[in-house]
């Protein structure tokens, strides 16, 4: 297998990634998986570690906690991996709750591109000179982040000089995190290999889950494209708003968006707007976004929260949608399942349906996670609607499954996620929200029209049409069996993916035993002869040790095969 040193093309930053977990007490992560040599027993191949980084990582270790620890080795590889560390933090499933807790303060603590580059980039991405593009173009930066730069500017527009904001992507950013990723994924894949224990948290999955969410984030044209249809989805909707998008100053790496001349969450509410029904908003928000739709903001934190409009009807305005949740409509159906379950207080039903979202990876024993589901669902579910902390639940209900070997999709994650900080705005915005009494007639609504008369007509009449497609079906295939059978070209195949390691293994012992066998009965026709019998008691002894030999790999082999399942 190619090592991960010989595969990499930027030894540089690789060397740079190992130094950064030494120091802040990882080196054993970083000798085992081959990236970085810390002491002599270390792959020879592996770079050195300067002794001062080691001696600090240990040092450190001794007075921060890991989950610390790991924020600041995200915090220190840059804008890649700040990225990175906050994808995680939404993975209650996977990671430990402190773990979580350090992820989520990491922040695009980023300094600010020059002027001159964002005139570049802009003047470049959308084939115009800036001047031509906009009335006006302020220099200074309103937000820096670790993929784009949000500037304030003014554009002409057939319904006259509109404020917008201009979200550039920084130069050179595209690059940085396509070496990036390819280091990762490597480097997940050595940790997973050498590292049997940390398989529990699914390295691998997680850059996979990171690969694809900045993928997305570095094509701005798919965050147009989002902005546009959650939109569409709250026409007519007046309680929320959505940046309008303007296509004629728009490109990959240039996103020209409505200006939203609102405030912050804290400032509206020190302004007078009424928190209790902003949060029922907010509330009624996010279920219609997932529960109805299946396409939601995966990351509504205050920061990307406005509140617009007057005290009197105010209006919650969204921005930041490039990381959006997508519900298929079995998934979606499954989870209303889940909430109305809770909101019924069923701790069973509530472990039965978390059982069908998720994917079990091996044998579960239900009786047992039923009682373990129970368990935790009656923890939350024996109080009155309104004490119910819903993030909490959550996290524990997943766990209780993950327990059981029972994977939960990523999308359900990310939906866990969004419902724990709309509760987290909600109760900032009114402590006495009742979220889960707010959400129960959204739910039973969307239950009553599951079972609506013009949905249960469309199911009967799309199961009529493959029914009656089966029958049409149906003769022509029996046929072609039938043909099969009378040639005698049908077989039936019972793959078992045990039988080519016990072939293997057979066809090994049959040849030694045959070399053994050869060697005892040359041996022993040697011995008789006096004249032989020195090579005679060689080749016994030479038979001995073939035997002794195969007996010795042939447990090694065994103990690998039952490490590795």
């Amino acid at each position: 297998m190619v090592s991960v040193l010989t595969a990499v093309r930027d030894l540089g930053r690789l060397r740079e990634i190992s130094a950064v977990l030494v120091r802040h007490g990882f080196g054993e992560i970083v000798g085992r998986a081959g990236l970085g040599r810390t002491k002599k027993t270390d792959p020879v191949e592996a770079p050195e570690i300067p002794t001062e980084e080691v001696v600090h990582g240990e040092a450190e270790k001794q007075k921060i906690s890991l989950a610390e620890r790991a924020r600041l080795v995200l915090q220190d590889l840059g804008p890649s991996f700040i990225k990175l560390g906050q994808i995680a933090s939404t993975r209650n499933d996977l990671l430990p709750a402190d773990l979580i807790t350090e992820l989520k303060k990491l922040q695009d603590e980023v300094p600010p591109v020059p002027f001159a580059d964002i005139k570049l980039a802009v003047e470049t991405s959308l084939g115009a000179s800036l001047a031509d593009v906009y009335v006006s173009f302020d220099e200074k930066p309103l937000a820096t982040a670790s993929i784009g730069q949000v500037h304030r500017a003014v554009l002409a527009t057939p319904d006259g000089n509109k404020d917008v904001v201009v979200k550039v992507q920084r130069p050179g950013v595209g690059v940085t995190v396509a070496r990036d990723l390819e280091l990762l994924h490597m480097m997940a894949a050595a940790i997973e290999r050498a590292i049997p224990e940390t398989k529990i948290y699914s390295p691998v999955g997680l850059v996979n889950q990171f690969d694809r969410s900045i993928t997305s984030e570095l094509n701005f044209q798919i965050e147009a494209d989002n902005a546009e249809r959650f939109a569409l989805n709250f026409e007519g909707k007046d309680y929320v708003k959505f940046p309008k998008v303007y296509r004629q100053a728009a490109s990959k790496h240039v996103l020209t968006l409505e200006f939203f001349d609102g405030k912050k969450i804290d400032a509206a509410l020190a302004a007078g707007f009424p928190g209790p029904a902003i949060a029922k908003s907010a509330v009624g928000l996010v279920i219609k976004m997932i529960f109805e739709d299946g396409f939601f903001h995966a990351d509504p934190h205050p920061g990307n929260i406005f509140i617009l409009g007057t005290p009197e009807e105010p209006v919650i305005g969204l921005i930041d949608v490039g990381m959006v949740g997508r519900l298929s409509p079995e998934l979606r159906e499954r989870t209303v399942d889940l909430m109305i379950a809770a909101v019924r207080k069923d701790s069973y039903a509530v472990a039965d349906v978390l059982y069908t979202i998720g994917r079990p990876t091996k044998k579960v024993d239900m009786r047992e996670y039923r009682a373990e589901v129970a368990m935790l669902a009656e923890k939350y579910l024996g109080k009155p609607l309104k004490e119910i902390d819903l993030s909490a639940m959550i996290r524990d209900l997943v766990h209780g499954a993950l327990k059981y070997g029972i994977e939960i999709p990523t999308d359900f994650m990310l939906v866990g996620k969004s419902l724990m900080t709309i509760e987290g705005i909600g109760k900032q915005l009114d402590p006495d929200l009742d979220v889960f009494g707010e959400a129960s007639p959204y739910f039973f609504e969307l239950l009553k029209a599951r079972y609506s008369p013009q949905r249960l007509g469309n199911e009967l009449w799309r199961g009529v049409e493959q029914l009656s497609r089966a029958g049409y079906d149906m003769p022509m295939q029996v046929r072609e069996v039938l043909e099969d059978l009378r040639l005698g070209r049908l077989a039936l195949r019972s793959p078992d993916p045990g039988v080519p390691k016990a072939a293997d293994r057979l066809g090994r012992r049959i040849f030694s035993g045959l070399v053994v066998l050869s060697l005892v009965g040359s041996g022993t026709f040697l011995v008789t002869r006096p004249e032989h019998e020195t090579l005679g008691i060689v080749m016994l002894l030479l038979a001995a040790l073939v035997w002794l030999g195969h007996g010795l790999l042939d447990l090694r082999r065994g103990f690998r095969e039952n490490k590795s399942s």
